[in-house]
């Protein structure tokens, strides 16, 4: 096994950089965070990988600025596997691509049945990876070999891979729709803050009443507040099923509460009294949040028989000429135009209803060209006819 050496100084990442600008060929970027262990998505190791330089393992909260990195290959190709996991955290540091190839999105525009990395490079380069650090605490340090030696696995064959998928796209002549994919990726803004986070809570739909809301929403809004300043994941403070816990029951008094067996979690004792306050107050607050949300998502389809029928119809109908198309095409469904965009064109369709006008509201959407060319038509057809039958499958939750 090679000797993998974590970079963690100024002179060593300059002289690595340096490196880095002699080799050639496009530049494979991976990143290793701590989900599940810190609130924060940091990066706390990116991996670099380029041909006639060699793999080269920093570590960013060390190193600080990547602005040398950036300089000499920002106009590179870079190489990622599912790269909008990883962009947020590298553009955090300074880290941020012109043109990427993304291996996941290539495995799924080329229909490959699975696109995790490990199952691609063993079809792809005949290459088992081992990934049992994927979900490991990067931020531990120092990082163990093992764990070096995983993430320079990582992004080592990543070059490799690229020029198989490549290939591969050039064979099912998708190398258009890849370029626009890839292109989308990149220019993706981060997605706006959530209104109302705490609706997110694990189990929040089997909360009724405005004051067990309010009490949900003062127990999340303290536990993020306090993982914020530990930075610490949230749920390894009290889990989601500990905040319906305290909501189902409304303990009356801070013993109560310090006794609820379901009231769990490495911080449900430690931190007994800011949980009785934060219940106090959603007990007692003036202001209970409203019972629905505020509308920044769509009701789930399920309900939409009953809500809105003429839109049921529509979804209904056009879903399954979506998965057919898709199957056309050799590609997910999903891929072939966002499930989203589907349901808003459903809930309110243009009027009137062409292919023009859904085309528009595509394009509004964010759907890439030969997406909007691919599907328009179908689902303005769709639309114009929503009550012809289904075809045999399709389910009420599409």
């Amino acid at each position: 096994m090679t000797e993998r050496v974590v970079i963690d100084t100024r002179d060593e990442y300059l002289r690595a950089v340096e490196k880095i600008a002699g080799g050639h060929g496009p530049v494979a970027v991976d990143a290793e965070r701590a989900s599940g262990f810190r609130y924060s998505q940091r990066a706390y190791l990116i991996q670099i990988f380029r041909r006639g330089a060699g793999v080269f393992l920093f570590d960013p909260p060390a190193i600080g600025s990547f602005d040398e990195l950036q300089a000499v290959i920002a106009s590179e190709e870079w190489v990622l596997h599912a790269a909008s996991q990883d962009l947020a955290c590298l553009r955090e540091v300074g880290l941020d691509p012109t043109t990427v190839f993304d291996t996941e999105l290539a495995a799924r525009l080329l229909g490959l049945p699975r696109v995790g990395l490990g199952t691609v490079v063993e079809d792809k380069l005949g290459i088992v990876l081992r990934k049992e650090h994927s979900a490991a605490d990067w931020s531990t340090r120092p990082l163990p070999d093992s764990w070096l030696e995983y993430a320079a696995l990582d992004v080592e064959l990543l070059v490799d891979l690229r020029d198989e998928l490549a290939a591969d796209l050039v064979a099912a002549d998708k190398v258009e729709i890849a370029r626009q994919e890839f292109e989308a990726t990149v220019a993706r803004p981060e997605r706006a803050a959530r209104v109302d986070p705490w609706r997110k809570l694990s189990g929040i739909h089997a909360v009724r009443g405005g004051r067990g809301l309010s009490i949900a929403r003062e127990l999340w809004e303290t536990r993020d507040a306090l993982a914020r300043e530990r930075d610490v994941a949230p749920g390894r403070l009290i889990p989601d099923s500990s905040i319906v816990a305290a909501v189902r029951t409304q303990p009356t008094t801070l013993h109560a509460l310090a006794t609820q067996k379901d009231f769990s979690g490495r911080a449900s004792r430690s931190e007994i009294d800011r949980w009785w306050a934060a219940i106090e107050r959603g007990r007692t607050t003036t202001d209970p949040p409203p019972t629905r949300g505020t509308g920044e998502t769509l009701p789930p389809p399920r309900s939409w028989a009953d809500r809105n029928p003429d839109a049921d119809a529509r979804l209904k109908t056009a879903r399954p000429l979506l998965i057919e198309r898709a199957e056309e095409l050799q590609l997910p469904v999903e891929n072939l135009l966002t499930p989203d965009f589907l349901r808003r064109l459903a809930w309110t369709p243009p009027d009137p209803i062409t292919d023009e006008t859904v085309s528009e509201v595509l394009e509004q959407l964010g759907a890439r060209p030969w997406q909007i060319d691919a599907t328009a038509q179908l689902i303005a057809q769709a639309f114009v006819d929503p009550h012809q039958a289904p075809l045999d499958g399709e389910s009420d939750a599409s």
